[in-house]
């Protein structure tokens, strides 16, 4: 299990979109994020398609579509990563009917990583971007 990087890439975007007066080309961006513009623009499509921000068209510029307070960590995971059926984890596959341990592991493994799936969902959901960009500024103003 891992989340991709794409998380943590839109998580700083739309933080660097909302702390910026201007209006930031996916070029910009990527210079923050010290990746290629692709990826930028690959992430923004994800971003735009879940209502979480826009491009303006002609000179460009990114912003946000809501308040940064009003935008959870949850509401970019959902966004940005590709889980399938809804399942963090993955268990192995055809584990031996045969064995009592590989019979029964799936069932039991399962319960226990949906209930740490559950608490890692309900954690992203209580934190917003507002959140993440103030610890930011913190972080600045103590170094």
């Amino acid at each position: 299990m891992q989340i991709s990087s794409r998380f943590s890439i839109a998580v700083h975007m739309l933080s660097l979109i909302h702390v910026r007066a201007d209006y930031l080309t996916s070029e910009q961006i990527a210079d923050s994020v010290n990746t290629n513009p692709v990826i930028i623009r690959q992430i923004t499509r994800l971003l735009k398609k879940s209502g979480l921000m826009d491009v303006r068209r002609g000179t460009g510029g990114s912003y946000l579509l809501k308040d940064p307070a009003a935008i959870s960590l949850y509401d970019v995971y959902k966004a940005v990563e590709v889980v399938e059926d809804d399942q963090l984890f993955n268990t192995h596959a055809n584990p031996n009917p045969n064995c009592w341990v590989g019979a029964n592991i799936n069932q039991v493994l399962e319960l226990i990583l949906m209930k740490a799936q559950n608490a890692m969902e309900s954690i992203l959901r209580n934190v917003s971007i507002q959140e993440i960009i103030e610890l930011i500024i913190q972080k600045n103003n103590a170094s």
